[in-house]
């Protein structure tokens, strides 16, 4: 062995001895009985104005292939909880390509908007979906399912009542929600028993309903979610399928429509074909068409745009506290 090698080592020994702790420290550690792949990173909480609490980022849904699927929740106040709270449940827009959890049309600070709803007695989750560059169709509506049933699996923990479920969205949200709302009971969507999906309410604010009517959109949103590409006809069960207009019944739950006339990205028409073919199969539906309003509810002036959003999110959460009773 060399010098160099034997100095080499005993420059090492004696830096290990100087370390502040002894090699042969026995540590203790939670060991499993099987991989965990469960992100165990702790939840961050957030305090809003009221004693509203919002837990950031909890993982929902992990599928092999896919980023994990997270949401946010928004508690009420502590007073509220000695018994088990609605729970309203939102979809982000964005074309089914874009989008997050803390944005919605004009509002400026929408966790703030959704703080405010938890505030009056609700929980609030606000929840990701794969987007239409991860994944196709039926994926986004799998992943909206999945957090119905994520968090009626979770209700003792986060203090919902599980019996009492609305659904909130905009837009391509708008879409996903209606859909999620219309789909309950209906087999071959997922591969969890149907049933534990369904909801009680429904918000829809300019969604999409009639989706063969939206098939020939100019920004080819429409098409990428269904996997088509322009030029070459897309098949007419897959259509169908995105359609909330091909799941109508009876039994399904009570609609809020929430729509600009003026929108040139998902038309008026949209909701007023929902609301007239819902009132024709019996289902509860009120409707707001706000004259002259674009779509996200954006008006000809910054005041126009102020007083449709303000007038939309008043309507939204009276018509949550009427179907689901929160007290």
């Amino acid at each position: 062995m060399s010098k160099l090698v034997r100095l080499a080592g005993a420059a090492m020994l004696l830096a290990l001895s100087a370390l502040p702790w002894s090699a042969q420290a026995q540590r203790s550690f939670e060991v499993a009985d099987r991989p965990v792949l469960d992100d165990r990173y702790p939840v961050r909480s957030t305090a809003f104005a009221g004693g509203v609490t919002g837990l950031s980022d909890i993982v929902f849904s992990t599928i092999p292939g896919y980023r994990p699927l997270r949401l946010d929740l928004y508690l009420p106040p502590e007073a509220m909880r000695a018994k088990p709270r609605p729970l309203v449940i939102y979809v982000h827009g964005g074309g089914w390509s874009g989008g997050h959890t803390r944005h919605a049309g004009a509002s400026a600070n929408f966790p703030d908007v959704l703080a405010a709803l938890a505030g009056e007695g609700f929980v609030v989750a606000s929840i990701e979906y794969r987007l239409s560059g991860e994944a196709k169709f039926p994926a986004q509506l799998q992943d909206v399912r999945a957090a119905i049933r994520f968090l009626r699996d979770n209700s003792a923990r986060y203090g919902i009542d599980p019996a009492r479920v609305g659904l909130w969205g905009g837009s391509a949200g708008g879409h996903l929600a209606a859909l999620a709302a219309l789909t309950c009971g209906v087999p071959g969507i997922d591969s969890r028993p149907a049933g534990s999906e369904c909801v009680q309410a429904a918000a829809i604010w300019y969604g999409v309903f009639d989706f063969p009517a939206m098939m020939a959109a100019p920004d080819g949103a429409p098409l990428a979610l269904l996997g088509c590409t322009a030029g070459t006809p897309c098949p007419e069960d897959r259509i169908r399928a995105a359609s909330p207009l091909s799941y109508l019944d009876r039994n399904d739950p009570p609609f809020l429509l929430i729509h600009g006339t003026a929108d040139r990205v998902i038309p008026a028409s949209q909701s007023a074909t929902a609301l007239e073919r819902m009132r024709a199969t019996g289902i509860p539906v009120e409707a707001i068409l706000m004259p002259g309003l674009d779509h996200s509810l954006i008006g000809a002036t910054p005041a126009e745009t102020r007083d449709g959003t303000v007038r939309a999110l008043n309507a939204t959460f009276d018509f949550f506290h009427r179907r689901l009773a929160a007290h």
